[in-house]
């Protein structure tokens, strides 16, 4: 049965629209949290000083300057873009300001500032023709840095609340159910569970009080997906766990969100307050019976809560630890009352399948990985940063193509997907899709969507102590495989990257995999061995080269490095052997020296301070 809302959402994006426009001609600046860090808000203050409007609608001006969320092209911050000329600047500082400002006013450009392809060596002016942006299709980042985040007006300009007025106005739970579960979508957390699936579950329980609790306790190192659309869309997420609460039936929302995100949660904070006092969120919803209201959790940072029992005993007061999931959250969740909990990334797809359709969303991707998925694309490519990607695109698309290649020239070796919880691929695995069930099979998962590329002089071995320590500090230690477990797969590691291992710690090292998967309580510790497992699939040769050679192929373990000086270019300075803080060096004055490989700690003062690059490190 239909409803008539009393607020229309087409009135209100109309006059939104008319405020934008009334700013007149607009300069963008990134102000995420990268940006920030490099400058952007010395930046934006600069423009000020020259008279521009910066981020207040409704003012006619000259320039207004607009601070953003999350470009993406993180690589080549601070940014700042000319949108209606499609100009991107880079790595721009204080000083350019002004140049920036008077190329502006005169309809010129600034081409030192604009983004130089490597493989063309010529600036790109307009940014449609960097690969970068050019490769992608951001779906849930369409907004993140085109709009200010802090601006309720600028959210609504470009169709934010559309979706969840639709829904309201449909009055069909089961209509907007069938529409997730139609699209394909899967959670886009980690493990890609069917969304449509989780929702009705939670719906075929609803009576009395439910919740709604977007998980955005992102702890995978280096990943920054959901942290972006908190900080540059927040509206969008706010919006996809409307419907989802209508969907599911319940009236009070959570959002977990690390209290490492600062600027997240102001941005959240304020969103929410500003949608209240709008009549999008609160009592009364676009003026029917639809109530919401949503909290902030923030939480202290444990990697465990990213896990949902432990998410929840967090957001109840107690320490975040897994609960055994005999009987499923849709059921007895938080408060023991039914619960539908999706991460952020997830939540920001629902307002776009609503407004487009289900086979809009699922006619991208591959048969069973619908739309497209958000990465934080790191490690040793020339260009690192957030995009967002169809799910069939192929790693050696997201490697060459958006990430413009390995630095240096340097050799692609492996990438590591899904974080400490998901694997090393290799060059063979480089024409694979982006598909769930397609990476499990090899060893790896698509996770939240870390990916961190490395090249030729990684050492594999010490990629798994990594994630391995990683995830042996995050341990909550309630259960004995993950706690006992991963501290023992961490003492034969470093045994290895030390030289001190044997061919039996290999055996040993897949036997304990075997038992934290298969014993551990949640599915953080079944997952912790991945990293380990994966790299011992498609790289056992370094490790046995780490064991039976005593080296290290790509020369980066300490221990396993020999320092040693070069009798014929040695000229006795005696500089080295002051320098070394455990007196490992012997000589005399004007004759070649020797080093103690007893003694010698590997800190290389000795070649930093030689004058006649006679020491070295192989």
């Amino acid at each position: 049965m239909k409803t008539e809302l009393k607020i229309n959402i087409n009135e209100e994006k109309e006059k939104a629209i008319q405020l934008v426009k009334e700013q007149g001609r607009r300069i963008l600046v990134c102000a995420s949290t990268g940006c920030i860090a490099n400058g952007a808000l010395e930046l934006i203050e600069e423009f000020k000083k020259l008279g521009a409007n910066v981020g207040v609608l409704g003012q006619k001006d000259k320039m207004s300057v607009i601070p953003t969320g999350c470009i993406g092209f993180c690589e080549q911050g601070v940014l700042v873009v000319i949108p209606d000329r499609k100009i991107t600047y880079v790595h721009v500082k204080k000083e350019d300001v002004k140049e920036i400002y008077e190329s502006f006013v005169n309809d010129t450009v600034v081409e030192r500032l604009l983004y130089v392809d490597p493989a063309l060596n010529k600036p790109i002016v307009n940014n449609e023709e960097i690969n970068f942006y050019k490769k992608q299709t951001r779906t849930a980042l369409k907004n993140c840095g085109h709009i200010n985040p802090e601006s309720l007006d600028e959210a609504l300009s470009v169709g934010a609340y559309a979706a969840l007025a639709k829904v309201l106005e449909i009055n069909d739970q089961e209509y907007v159910i069938k529409e997730i579960e139609d699209s394909g979508l899967r959670g886009r957390g980690g493990g890609g569970f069917a969304t449509g699936k989780k929702w009705r579950s939670v719906y075929r329980h609803q009576g009395g009080k439910s919740y709604v609790i977007c998980n955005g306790d992102e702890g995978d190192p280096g990943a920054f997906m959901d942290r972006s659309v908190m900080e540059d869309d927040p509206h969008k997420l706010l919006e996809g766990m409307a419907i989802a609460a209508f969907a599911v039936g319940a009236d009070e929302a959570y959002i977990y969100v690390r209290a490492e995100y600062p600027l997240a949660i102001k941005r959240l904070r304020k969103a929410i307050n500003d949608a209240e006092k709008r009549g999008f969120l609160g009592k009364n919803i676009l003026g029917t019976d639809f109530n919401l209201k949503i909290n902030i959790r923030e939480g202290a940072g444990a990697f465990v809560c990213g896990e949902s029992s432990a998410l929840i005993a967090s957001i109840e007061g107690e320490r975040g630890m897994p609960r055994p999931k005999n009987i499923h959250m849709a059921e007895c969740g938080l408060f023991k009352r039914p619960t539908l909990l999706n991460n952020v990334e997830t939540f920001a797809n629902v307002p776009l399948i609503i407004l487009n359709g289900a086979k809009w969303f699922s006619s991208m991707g591959t048969e069973k990985s619908k739309g497209t998925k958000t990465f934080a694309l790191t490690g040793e490519v020339n260009n690192t940063g957030l995009i967002e990607v169809p799910m069939n695109t192929t790693l050696r698309q997201i490697v060459f193509d958006l990430g413009g290649g390995i630095r240096n020239g340097k050799k692609f070796k492996a990438v590591q997907i899904g974080g400490p919880s998901g694997g090393c691929l290799t060059e063979e695995h480089l024409d694979m899709p982006m598909d769930y069930d397609k990476l499990v099979e090899v060893g790896a998962m698509v996770g939240s969507g870390g990916l961190v590329v490395m090249n030729e002089d990684t050492c594999i071995v010490e990629v798994a102590r990594f994630f391995m320590n990683f995830t042996c500090n995050e341990s909550c230690g309630k259960c004995t495989p993950c706690r006992e477990g991963t501290k023992n797969m961490l003492h034969i590691l470093e045994k290895i990257v030390k030289g001190e291992g044997t061919m039996e710690d290999l055996d040993r090292l897949e036997a304990l995999a075997q038992v934290i998967k298969q014993g551990s309580l949640c599915g953080l510790g079944k997952s912790a061995p991945n990293p380990v497992l994966s790299t011992l699939k498609y790289f056992r040769d370094e490790y046995i080269a780490h064991i039976k050679d005593k080296k290290c192929p790509a020369g980066v373990c300490k221990s396993l490095k020999t320092i040693t000086i070069n009798p014929d270019l040695c000229k006795g300075c005696t500089k080295c052997a002051r320098n070394c803080p455990v007196g490992a060096i012997e000589g005399t004055v004007k004759n070649p020296h020797k080093i103690d490989q007893s003694k010698c700690i590997k800190c290389g003062a000795c070649i930093t301070n030689c004058p006649f690059k006679a020491i070295s490190c192989n």
